[in-house]
């Protein structure tokens, strides 16, 4: 565990637990067996399996349980790049730290761990298992080479347990475990899960071990990218709805520039049709003159004209009083 943890390539990796110092105390404990004290940041919140006992019936929400299986494959990527299985990956040995308004989970405890193809010491008829009996895959109970495809089969027993808040193989002895692992079965899937992480832990499941791919390949699965596209779909929305505002903001604005102009035009034939009413009104208050015959046109035939216009020349001489030699009788 030390000469992991105090490799340069992991000291500062995100989702591995970190190591403070070079510092490696060694104890004995009270039953007489050595004990190695190595100074590691503290996890507040405690172990993954602790976390999960304060969710109802310890199942963790969709979204958290995606998070921190993209978390923990970030981790195996950094481990077997460097050669090394973890071989013991089980939710008492994932630390959750807050980050936050959210958590970071973080891969720790490297005691059993493994480089690529070895095969441990303590494996023997006796104890069959490379790690915890309970999230080991088929393999490791047949041959106990330690490869990287046994980390993933843990992760799949993890993902599991997040989902429905208990252990694989809960309620079974251990011997059972046992025969069940040789004819290579798995923790049984409930319907409850949903289909695409279904896919994903049956993946990690796979009987033949190549047939789970690799960490890296397994951070593409579309059970992790889901929330990726929810959050491009979810980006795409607000901007087709921000475009779909702008533009009815501008068409508001048409619209508003329309009923102002509409208004002014009516305003304008408003003020028009009064002018022409006051005008009407003071034409029919003027008193009619007479018109001098002078100025008159009269729409008449020409030879009337004519006519007229010798009349009109002609001199008007005021007549004479009459001489009369009758006499008034009365």
């Amino acid at each position: 565990m030390y000469t992991i943890l105090s490799t340069k390539s992991f000291v500062f990796f995100p989702n591995i637990v970190r190591c403070f110092g070079d510092d490696l105390e060694e104890d004995i404990n009270s039953e007489g067996r050595y004990v190695y004290k190595l100074p590691l940041e503290y996890a507040s919140h405690g172990s993954l399996r602790a976390f999960m006992g304060t969710y109802t019936d310890s199942k963790l929400p969709e979204a958290m349980i995606r998070d921190f299986t993209r978390m923990i494959l970030q981790g195996l990527v950094s481990i077997h790049g460097h050669d090394y299985v973890h071989c013991d990956l089980k939710s008492d040995n994932l630390l959750v730290f807050p980050l936050g308004d959210s958590y970071e989970l973080k891969i720790s405890d490297f005691g059993n761990s493994l480089e690529t193809g070895e095969i441990p010491d303590y494996w023997a008829m006796d104890y069959p298992y490379v790690g915890t009996p309970t999230y080991m895959p088929p393999e490791s109970f047949r041959n106990g080479v330690a490869n990287k495809t046994l980390d993933l089969w843990s992760l799949g027993c993890l993902v599991l347990e997040m989902y429905t808040g208990e252990a694989p193989w809960k309620g079974i002895r251990l011997e059972y475990v046992e025969n069940l692992l040789w004819d290579c079965n798995a923790p049984k899937i409930p319907e409850s899960v949903p289909c695409d992480a279904r896919e994903f832990i049956e993946t990690c499941f796979a009987r033949k071990p190549e047939d789970r791919g690799s960490a890296s390949e397994l951070l593409f699965h579309p059970f992790l990218r889901r929330e990726e596209e929810k959050k491009k779909t979810e980006d795409n929305m607000e901007e087709k709805i921000s475009a779909v505002s702008v533009s009815q903001e501008t068409r508001n604005s048409k619209t508003i520039a329309i009923s102002v102009a509409q208004e002014t035009r009516n305003s304008l034939l408003l003020k028009l049709k009064l002018r022409i009413r006051r005008a009407s009104k003071k034409s029919m208050d003027i008193p009619e003159k007479p018109l001098k015959s002078m100025n008159v046109l009269l729409s008449k035939p020409p030879q009337f004209k004519k006519i007229w216009s010798k009349l009109l020349r002609l001199k008007i001489m005021p007549m004479k009083p009459s001489v009369s030699n009758l006499v008034c009788v009365q």
